[in-house]
C-alpha cells in the first residue's frame, strides 16, 4: 500500500513539473515578439512614412521603402536610367523600377549602395540605414532566417505573387516585392524584395537582405554594391 502511494506521489509531481514547464513555455513564446504603431516621419523631399516600435529589439523601423531623391543635406541624388550608365557608377544613384514612375508610389525607390554609404546622408534626420547586426537582431525576434520573411512580407496577392507563402505580417513590418536592379537588368516585381544594410563585405560587394513569394525565409546576401535595392531606415 505505501508503495503503491509512493508511486501516485512521485507520478502527481512529474504531472505538476510538465503542467508548470509546458505553461512557462506558452508564455514566453506569447511574448516574444509584438509592435506598436509609431509616429510618422518625414524625410527632406516632404515625403512621409509610418514606423514600427519592436518590443523585442526595442527598434523603430520605417513601414514603408525610402522614396526620396535628395541626400539629407539637400544635395541632388542622381535618377540614372541608362543602363550602360547605371553599370558604371561608383556614385550614389537611384531608379524606379523599370524606369516607370508609377511603380515608386507603391514600391518606392530602387538605390545602389553607393547611395547608401553616402556620407551626406540617405535616411531621414534621426535614421539611419541599418547595418548588417541590426537587421539579424530583428530577423532573430522573429524568430530565425527561415520563418522571418513570412512574418515580414505584405499579406495578399495584390502585390506579392501567388502563393504568398506563410505570409502574416505579424512583424508589421509589411514588406513589398519592389525586385531591384542587378546593374543594368530589372528583376521581375511581385515576385521578390531586396533590401540593402549598411555593412560592407569587401571593395565590390556589400550586406543586404532577401525575400521571395514562395518561402518563408528572409535570408542575409552579399552583392554588388552596383546593384539596385530598396531600403528600410531604422531610428538612431
Amino acid at each position: 500500500m505505501k508503495k503503491t502511494f509512493l508511486l501516485l506521489s512521485i507520478t502527481l509531481l512529474l504531472l505538476q513539473s510538465c503542467s508548470s514547464e509546458n505553461s512557462s513555455n506558452e508564455n514566453n513564446n506569447s511574448s516574444t515578439y509584438s509592435f506598436s504603431q509609431g509616429g510618422i516621419i518625414t524625410d527632406i523631399d516632404g515625403n512621409s512614412y509610418p514606423t514600427i516600435v519592436t518590443n523585442c529589439s526595442n527598434q523603430v523601423w520605417m513601414q514603408k521603402n525610402l522614396n526620396v531623391s535628395h541626400y539629407r543635406n539637400g544635395d541632388l541624388i542622381p535618377q540614372v536610367t541608362d543602363p550602360t550608365a547605371w553599370g558604371n557608377l561608383t556614385t550614389g544613384a537611384w531608379c524606379y523600377y523599370n524606369n516607370d514612375a508609377a511603380n515608386g508610389i507603391v514600391y518606392g525607390k530602387l538605390y545602389n549602395w553607393y547611395a547608401v554609404n553616402d556620407s551626406r546622408g540617405l535616411a531621414p534626420v534621426g535614421y539611419h540605414i541599418p547595418t548588417k547586426a541590426e537587421w539579424t537582431i530583428f530577423i532573430n525576434c522573429l524568430e530565425g532566417e527561415f520563418v522571418a520573411g513570412g512574418k515580414m512580407k505584405e499579406t495578399g496577392i495584390s502585390h506579392w505573387n501567388d502563393p504568398n507563402t506563410a505570409a502574416t505580417n505579424e512583424s508589421g513590418f509589411t514588406g513589398l516585392p519592389g525586385s531591384s536592379r542587378d546593374i543594368a537588368i530589372f528583376g521581375n516585381i511581385g515576385t521578390y524584395a531586396k533590401f540593402w544594410s549598411s555593412s560592407e563585405q569587401n571593395s565590390s560587394e556589400a550586406s543586404g537582405y532577401f525575400m521571395n513569394y514562395g518561402t518563408s525565409a528572409c535570408f542575409s546576401i552579399y552583392e554588388n554594391k552596383k546593384n539596385g535595392f530598396s531600403v528600410r531606415c531604422i531610428k538612431n
